[in-house]
């Protein structure tokens, strides 16, 4: 063990001196860059396409991703895909209230037991689809924005009844919209329930004004902090939000027969005249017209054209992407956002084709997540997985696992959250686990399932063949020195060339 860790010291050191890649013209290393790990298949793909057509695909997919059939059964026999969010939410809280109407203690406490597993289940569901979608998925920049946007509009699972919501809120707001405008992206995520929930505006109604959500839009969401935008606004903008919230009723509210027309639901999402606001607002110096919910709609079409939420959205994007950025090329990406009305492939077009984004090709430090998956893509190329469970167990121990950030900020972009000694320890324990066995990747979920265990074949074809060349002279030694394949699969998953995308 000693001498792994001393060898291991030496992969880290070398990080800082990691050679840049030459004028940024390595196909593998955009591929690494834009995708959820490298593959064989996607290095096939961009060999035959050429990278700009491979990227314009990537961009723009025409069809609905086809997954491995085995893969895209699982995910068509998870409870959160055959009943809607409605369906689950509204029995959910039918098992909740009955167990808590329970007058033997012991019965109530099994039965509160039974929704607190039956919650989780519905959270580990969504997070499993979300991870197959990752590894199996053609339209790997699809999934990458997707995880992007669910972290810019970022919910707390745990929160309430958001479990039963997550799935819902990540298929049906996030990911249709993630490579589409970004104005049909706000509203879809702003006027879903896990965020209405999340942030409290079930509970934001006229003569009891809350704030939180009001202030989020603003500050996270849209034109981002230090933007110009007043309290005042945060003010204007929660009596705009008045309301809007959730009803898990079948039953629609009693209303006088002025407020009826006025009246929206939309699945959960229930606008409620009898709670909005209905007085002068002013947001931004913009007379809010409309009324009831339309006011919310025509407000989030207004945030999404400023220049400020241009500029906000190109910054982040340019960080999850490259890190640091120069200020021309977020200028630039802020004015195709103004002139495509918020067109994100667009956008993100003006990033990868500039020559700022080709030179920090192999240089960007992998976050958790992009760390562990790009992990089992790499290992197992492209043999599906049949359990979930042990990759969404790395991904928390290493601090980013799916909907758990409890902060509406999201995780952190910077390198420098990903990239300290502890957090570097942790990383080289879980290289170690998925190097040395498949640790239940492929033991099915079900009762009475046998592991069918698999090593993970990191010095594959696509190893030898593109990856092999990148290695550093450092690396190599290092890798010289393994005392076995395990340790030698623990030693390039610690790597500089494997840790940085």
């Amino acid at each position: 063990m000693r001498h792994l860790w001393l060898v291991i010291a030496v992969c880290f050191s070398s990080a800082s001196g990691m050679p840049a890649l030459a004028g940024g013209k390595d196909d593998a290393a955009l591929v690494n860059r834009l995708t959820w790990g490298q593959t064989s298949q996607e290095a096939a793909n961009i060999d035959r396409l050429g990278p700009d057509r491979w990227l314009k695909d990537q961009l723009r997919p025409k069809n609905p991703a086809r997954l491995p059939s085995e893969v895209q059964a699982r995910i068509d026999g998870l409870r959160i895909s055959r009943e809607s969010m409605a369906q689950i939410a509204a029995t959910m809280d039918a098992e909740n209230k009955a167990a808590a109407k329970l007058q033997d203690p012991s019965a109530r406490q099994a039965a509160q037991q039974a929704y607190q597993r039956a919650m989780a289940d519905l959270k580990q569901q969504a997070a499993a689809r979300s991870l197959l979608r990752d590894l199996y998925s053609p339209h790997q920049l699809q999934e990458q924005m997707t995880w992007f946007w669910m972290n810019h509009f970022n919910v707390q699972a745990d929160k309430r009844d958001i479990r039963a919501m997550i799935a819902d809120y990540e298929d049906q707001a996030i990911r249709p919209h993630a490579l589409g405008k970004f104005r049909d992206l706000l509203k879809a995520a702003d006027l879903h329930p896990a965020m209405l929930r999340y942030l409290d505006n079930d509970q934001n109604a006229v003569g009891r004004v809350n704030e939180n959500y009001a202030r989020e839009i603003l500050e996270l969401h849209t034109l981002g902090v230090g933007s110009g935008y007043s309290q005042r606004d945060v003010e204007e903008m929660a009596r705009v939000l008045t309301g809007v919230g959730v009803s898990l009723s079948a039953e629609t509210p009693k209303l006088k027969p002025e407020q009826q027309a006025l009246y929206v639901r939309r699945g959960l999402m229930e606008f409620n005249p009898a709670r909005h606001d209905f007085g002068h607002k002013v947001v931004l110096g913009r007379e809010v017209g409309g009324t009831g919910l339309s006011e919310f709609e025509q407000t989030l079409d207004v945030l999404a054209r400023q220049p400020a939420t241009a500029r906000h959205v190109s910054r982040k994007l340019a960080l999850y992407f490259m890190g640091d950025a120069p200020p021309d090329l977020i200028e630039r990406m802020s004015t195709k956002f103004l002139r495509s009305d918020g067109d994100i492939a667009d956008v993100l077009g003006v990033m990868f084709r500039s020559s700022a984004f080709k030179a920090s090709l192999g240089k960007k430090i992998k976050d958790p997540i992009h760390y562990a998956v790009s992990a089992v893509r790499l290992a197992y190329d492209g043999r599906p997985i049949a359990n979930t469970a042990p990759l969404q167990g790395w991904i928390n121990r290493l601090g980013q696992g799916l909907y758990n950030r409890d902060t509406p900020d999201g995780y952190p972009l910077e390198d420098s959250a990903w990239s300290g000694p502890g957090q570097l320890t942790t990383m080289f324990e879980v290289a170690r686990q998925i190097g040395a066995s498949s640790a239940g990747l492929f033991k099915p979920d079900t009762p009475g399932a046998e592991d069918q265990p698999a090593f993970p074949q990191l010095q594959n074809a696509l190893f030898h063949g593109t990856l092999e060349r990148r290695l550093s002279p450092q690396t190599r030694s290092a890798l010289a020195q393994a005392r076995s394949l395990a340790e030698w699969n623990t030693l390039f998953l610690s790597s500089p060339e494997f840790l940085h995308r």
